[in-house]
């Protein structure tokens, strides 16, 4: 088993790290909790080491910057600026400073510090240099608030910190096929319609089940986030090749299109270059397939078929909702891209996730934890649960 170091700092929500020691012990890991002088307010360190069954250090031993992973939660506001500026006034921000290996950090705060244009700054940094935030999940918060800034369930992150540790296959033997990027339809030689898809959702998901044990194709088209080392990419450009790469792969498991595909294509492109002129210049424009519907209404055989769906505000998620029925899909993912710093360009997302089961909303994180999210709700629906 893995050697994990539990970083805890101050907040209420101190004491779900307890359990999370608790999950890692009975795995069979080798924990060490490490503690801020803030979090001994709320739990005290003999608590901890009661659990993980090893003394919490109180300076910077060696055989802290031996271990497979270090998590912090719950992460404060204090801390999380700390790590993002380098200092280390602490054990705890002296191990991460040290520290080599991945760094999983779960952030619980009062709503307006998660929401301050410093903590958002800090948060871009860490992110920059590799650093995984799970949550602030949304709820109700100790001082009778309620929004993003609640600490990620201790069972939420224990899935996750398994999966960083190599321990799932949860979607071993399932082909999964992911579309990504944006479409582009000619004008002419050098112009095209085309959208602002990065292809990062995509590409996000893509990796995510390649860690779940899935053997992962990606369709990608025209995007600018490098795809995930070891997993298949095939190119395409236009709706047209889309549609001929995504029905010759329509037996796959689990097929995510992801890729925001252009809704209309030029007529009648020109063959060379219209050259500029003081004319005005009129595209007459016609409706591209619809993949989804296309894949939807074929026979699959318990496949697992799920449609994205970029739109704005609560007509939009309506929208999501009749595409569930109208392209029997099993699971449409709706992100409102007129919200300011997410969707299209961003690193981040917030979701709707539509099924027969319900929705659930997923709050404001990176598109590598919404991956997360969009397949836990795939394996839920694979397991008919």
């Amino acid at each position: 088993m893995a050697r994990v170091l539990v970083g805890v700092t101050g907040g209420i929500a101190a004491y779900k790290a307890c359990e999370l020691v608790r999950l890692l012990v009975k795995a069979g890991h080798e924990v060490t909790p490490i503690l801020t002088p803030d979090a001994e307010r709320f739990v005290t360190a003999h608590t901890f080491e009661a659990l993980a069954r090893r003394q919490a250090p109180r300076d910077l031993y060696p055989h802290l910057l031996g271990a497979d992973l270090l998590v912090i939660a719950p992460l404060s506001a204090n801390t999380l600026a700390k790590l993002a500026h380098g200092l280390a006034d602490n054990v705890l921000t002296q191990a991460a400073l040290a520290f080599r290996g991945p760094l999983l950090v779960a952030p619980a705060m009062n709503v307006r510090m998660w929401e301050h244009p410093a903590t958002r700054d800090n948060v871009a940094k860490l992110r920059e240099r590799g650093v995984e935030l799970l949550g602030p999940e949304s709820g109700d918060l100790a001082e009778g608030e309620h929004g993003p800034g609640r600490m990620t369930e201790p069972e939420d992150l224990f899935a996750r910190i398994q999966e960083l540790l190599g321990h799932t296959e949860t979607l071993a033997g399932k082909r999964v096929v992911v579309s990504a990027g944006g479409t582009r339809e000619p004008i002419d030689l050098v112009r095209f319609l085309g959208n602002r898809s990065s292809g990062r959702m995509g590409v996000a998901l893509a990796a995510e089940a390649q860690r779940r044990g899935a053997d992962v194709t990606l369709v990608y088209a025209n995007g600018s986030v490098p795809p995930p080392p070891g997993v298949e990419v095939v190119s395409a450009s236009t709706t047209a090749d889309l549609r001929r790469e995504m029905l010759a792969r329509a037996d796959a498991d689990v097929v995510l299109m992801a890729a925001a595909v252009a809704d209309y294509r030029p007529r009648k492109p020109a063959e060379d270059k219209r050259p500029k002129d003081q004319e005005a210049w009129s595209l007459e424009l016609e409706p591209t397939e619809d993949i989804l519907a296309e894949l939807g209404s074929r026979p699959r055989n318990g496949q697992i078929l799920v449609g994205f769906a970029a739109d704005a505000g609560e007509r939009g998620l309506e929208r999501a909702r009749e595409k569930l029925a109208n392209k029997r899909g099993n699971l449409f993912v709706y992100n409102d891209v007129s919200q300011p710093g997410i969707g299209f360009e961003s690193e981040e997302n917030a979701l709707v996730l539509v099924s027969a089961r319900g929705e659930k909303e997923i709050g404001r994180r990176s598109k590598e934890e919404c991956a997360v999210a969009i397949l836990d709700e795939v394996e839920g629906l694979l397991g008919g649960g």
